[in-house]
């Protein structure tokens, strides 16, 4: 995550397309991540009917709350009888990173029509912001740059979905020796990586990831709760006494 601010390059190229262009490019710099995407949707698939949810509730999580991490986290506590209210937090808290994301592209998409931005918001996942701001910052006066967005959003879209109903229809069948879980923690690293430029950056993964690990025997995955409000204190609080 970035706590700074992304502004536009002004030595970055002025490069102009097409809306096609700009979506097929989007789509195709996506599928990479799809490596990573496609067992993460498998076993949450697996995960949600082993958890008691039925198939269709399953099926339609991925397609309404469209939040690999937090629907992963969803089915654990779901099944440990978790309160619905801890749920709830929970699953809030884990995606505020979302609101990270919006704020982060909202320089280069502030002149859409509300319609636009309303569907983009819904494609914002992990993986589209990767490829996306990277994108954005390398060609900040392309107009049809959020096409892009749009592109690699659709692309991770129809991935999870296929995944995650393979997965509820095969979770009777898909060997566990194939330990598909190992794909996750490497999705996460693979997104999270290239976007640590600072040192903020680096202070908030070490100290969520530290703070993941001390608190992995907590009740009911509140350690990944900890974690993520940990992570966050401690980059904004480098960067805010960095400017001072």
């Amino acid at each position: 995550m970035t706590f700074g601010k992304h502004s536009p390059d002004s030595k970055s190229k002025i490069i102009t397309g097409s809306p096609r262009s700009e979506f097929w490019t989007g789509v195709r710099d996506e599928l990479p991540l799809q490596l990573g995407v496609v067992p993460f949707g498998l076993i949450f698939g697996m995960l949600g009917i082993s958890s008691g949810l039925t198939p269709l509730q399953t099926i339609l999580m991925s397609s309404i709350l469209f939040g690999g991490a937090s629907q992963i986290v969803f089915a654990q506590l779901w099944a440990n009888g978790a309160p619905p209210f801890f749920v709830g937090a929970s699953v809030s808290v884990i995606n505020l990173r979302h609101v990270l994301y919006s704020a982060s592209v909202a320089p280069y998409l502030r002149q859409l029509p509300l319609r636009w931005r309303i569907a983009l918001a819904y494609l914002l996942t992990d993986e589209a912001y990767a490829v996306s701001i990277k994108h954005f910052l390398e060609r900040p006066t392309n107009p049809f740059k959020h096409f892009y967005l749009l592109g690699a959003g659709m692309a991770l879209w129809v991935f999870w979905q296929i995944s995650t109903i393979i997965g509820v229809f095969a979770s009777a069948t898909i060997p566990e020796e194939l330990s598909l879980g190992f794909a996750i923690p490497l999705t996460f690293i693979a997104i999270v990586t290239p976007t640590i430029r600072t040192r903020p950056d680096l202070l908030a993964c070490v100290t969520s990831g530290g703070l993941a690990l001390a608190g992995q025997s907590l009740p009911w995955n509140s350690g990944i709760l900890i974690a993520a409000i940990g992570g966050v204190l401690a980059g904004w609080l480098l960067h805010h006494f960095k400017r001072l």
